[in-house]
């Protein structure tokens, strides 16, 4: 047997539909052989909590190995891990096809699936997970949803913030009044003379794209219409994010087949896909083939499916761009989100903006410690500023700019991190998505 391994990385499927997954005994003897090959490792140690807490475990047990720990403390371990993928991805050298077939990530979801099995999911988190649901109810009454969850209301904020089990100080996504469904009945003239002219491709707006910040996706459309993208936007359902960080993978199935099947009928119509949020793109492209392996329409999605930058480097490359970009005065600082990164597509992110004359572009390659839900939660906030603590430094330390993620997310925890930096110097100016960056690139947005 090698140490470690040089081959590229694969993913079994998860076996969500047979007993045994939800076996508490199975698990724990899981948990304790790869937790034990972690502790012999400790290469991750510095990627996110999860990691710290278990070998902090050990460290304190009598016998200073994994069985002086009670699994009575496991859960701390587990709860700290966002799902972010990167110790799979970046870290681990025991990913399959080594035969010590180690997917942390993948184990630490079949532990909530056992506790969602077990009906351990709170009421409370079940309906945050109701995002579509949620999304359609607040933009009805956007200006007063945002005034209720504003981090500086005192007057409703902290009952809301109680009963959801978010923290204090969280900064909690807005609510457009409009949404990108209800926006994109007026479609962007396409330019004909540019070198895509004929490509086609529907937005998938996502939850967040669609009913938090459909500006992302206005912009990203009128960017592809002036390269001659013909674009329409479609939101069938939430790719299920939030009830696969939750366990709930019969509930992520359900939803995959919905969006599979009508986002199917754009892809038979020469349309191709693209998601709007790193997370969901990642849910198209892979973790619905894990979930539903061998499923045609699923198939046919992951294969027809783009991230939004990848999809614009994807014309750069193949015929280019249309002319008319102007430089962005400032510097580019691109945090690299994890999901984005965990597709594998490589820093498209950054070439994207190195499209831009004279761009100054830097990369912040790190985890921004946020992960969906978790980083709002009252328990993990202070520990989410802390894993993001080196992001928001080498942010606000590239000075004045703009500053952005493709995750909308973690751009905001971002610069909530910022906010905490000491120093009197200018801080560089968010931006949802660098796709944004571009659209001011061509003089469509300010």
């Amino acid at each position: 047997m090698r140490e470690g391994s040089l081959e590229a990385p694969t993913r079994h499927p998860l076996a969500w539909q047979e007993e045994s997954f939800y076996d508490p005994e199975e698990i724990e003897k899981e948990l304790r052989r790869v937790f034990d090959i972690c502790h012999g490792c400790r290469r991750c140690f510095n990627l996110c909590d999860s990691f710290p807490r278990l070998f902090d475990l050990i460290d304190a047990s009598p016998t200073q190995e994994l069985d002086g720990v009670d699994s009575r403390e496991f859960p701390a371990v587990i709860g700290a891990c966002t799902l972010c993928d990167m110790c799979y991805m970046t870290k681990c050298p025991y990913v399959p096809p080594h035969p010590f077939n180690v997917d942390f990530p993948h184990l630490m979801l079949r532990y909530r699936a056992m506790e969602a099995k077990q009906g351990k999911v709170s009421f409370a988190d079940r309906q945050l997970a109701e995002t579509d649901r949620n999304g359609k109810l607040a933009s009805v009454v956007a200006p007063l949803a945002n005034w209720a969850t504003a981090r500086d209301n005192k007057i409703v904020g902290p009952v809301l913030r109680k009963v959801a089990d978010f923290h204090p100080d969280a900064e909690l996504p807005k609510y457009a009044s409009k949404t990108l469904v209800a926006q994109a009945k007026v479609a962007p003239e396409v330019n004909r003379e540019a070198p895509a002219f004929g490509r086609k491709a529907v937005l998938y707006a996502t939850c967040f794209g669609d009913y938090n910040n459909p500006a992302v996706g206005t912009d990203l459309r009128a960017v592809l219409a002036r390269n001659g993208v013909e674009t329409e936007v479609a939101q069938p359902k939430c790719c299920g994010m939030p009830l696969l960080e939750q366990g709930r993978i019969d509930d992520v199935a359900a939803n995959a087949r919905v969006v599979a099947a009508e986002l199917g009928t754009w892809i038979d119509k020469g349309y191709d896909v693209i998601a709007l949020v790193p997370s969901c793109a990642l849910m198209l492209k892979l973790e619905w083939r894990l979930i539903l392996p061998g499923d045609p329409a699923v198939e046919k999605l992951a294969a027809a499916t783009f991230d939004v930058s990848e999809y614009i480097v994807d014309i750069a490359k193949k015929v280019g761009l249309a002319p008319g970009m102007q430089p962005v005065p400032g510097t580019l600082t691109v945090h690299m989100a994890c999901h984005a990164r965990a597709q594998n597509m490589g820093q498209k992110a950054a070439e994207m903006l190195r499209l831009i004359p004279e761009a100054d572009v830097k990369v912040i390659e790190r985890c921004s410690g946020h992960g969906g839900s978790w980083g709002f939660k009252k328990e993990w906030f202070d520990v989410a500023l802390k894993v993001g603590r080196p992001v928001a430094r080498q942010a606000a330390g590239n000075g004045p700019g703009l500053v952005m993620s493709e995750c909308p997310l973690a751009g905001v925890h971002i610069a909530q991190g910022m906010e905490k930096q000491t120093g009197n110097g200018p801080k560089p100016e968010l931006v949802s998505h660098p796709v944004q960056v571009l659209a001011r690139a061509y003089g469509i947005r300010s």
